[in-house]
């Protein structure tokens, strides 16, 4: 059955490759973005010419993440012109990478916002019309840091998913009785195919991030001298992680 829907983030990476997916699966796809006629203009050309090449229902739509009357509008320019809305995906997010002591409150506080309140926003502007139809699905776009597994320089990224993800479950059950089911996607890590990494914002106190990558022990040919092969070894690939040019 054809559905409506709505996919935030979805200029490039994993909103753009899903939008263009269930288009080819036939349903009604709205790819939103920020900024249609400034810097993501040739996403839009993109967008158009895909739809127009497979025929698909693909629509770019200006919705800003970060702007509750940008997702209002979105929201109601959907509604208007197809009636319904049947899903939502909330895939818009931004990653930094760094030592959690190098980044500013204020850095982590933007970082929350579009991970985190992104998602209230355009769960404002959409859940009437869902609960109005007493059906519909939410989609959360989360992090497998949720389910495990932190390796550094991640933490305030990992920090703003966990939030995003606990309002997910939270939502979940409030959103059940109305007959609107939620799912979690929780990928693991794509270093290709996404701007993910490429966009990552990075500390802003850059003395301590040379602080963190200096290390607390500087490793001499005298000191690998009294210890054994195999700590010798460790202590070498310790030092080489911790050197920007082998990341």
């Amino acid at each position: 059955m054809k559905k409506v829907i709505v996919i935030t983030g979805a200029s490039s990476g994993f909103g753009a490759l899903t939008a263009r997916a269930l288009a080819k699966a036939g349903h009604i796809v709205y790819a939103s973005m920020r900024e249609t006629k400034g810097r993501n203009a040739p996403q839009v050309k993109e967008i158009e010419g895909y739809a127009t090449e497979h025929s698909v229902d693909l629509r770019p739509i200006e919705l800003d993440v970060s702007s509750q009357e940008s997702c209002n509008e979105a929201i109601q320019e959907i509604i208007e012109k197809t009636g319904h809305l049947d899903v939502v995906i909330h895939n818009a997010g931004h990653m930094v990478f760094g030592p959690a002591e190098a980044f500013t409150p204020e850095q982590l506080a933007e970082l929350y916002d579009v991970n985190v309140l992104s998602t209230q926003r355009v769960n404002r502007a959409a859940l009437p019309q869902l609960r109005k139809q007493k059906r519909g699905l939410v989609v959360w776009v989360s992090s497998s840091s949720c389910a495990g597994g932190t390796p550094p320089y991640l933490a305030p990224y990992f920090a703003a998913k966990a939030g995003m993800d606990a309002m997910a479950v939270v939502y979940a059950r409030e959103l059940t009785r109305w007959g609107i089911e939620t799912s979690i996607i929780v990928p693991g890590a794509f270093t290709g195919g996404t701007n993910h990494f490429a966009h990552a914002g990075s500390p802003a106190d850059k003395a301590r991030v040379g602080e963190y990558e200096a290390g607390p022990i500087k490793v001499s040919r005298t000191m690998y001298s009294k210890v054994s092969p195999q700590s010798c070894l460790l202590m070498q690939m310790s030092r080489a992680l911790r050197t920007p040019s082998s990341r």
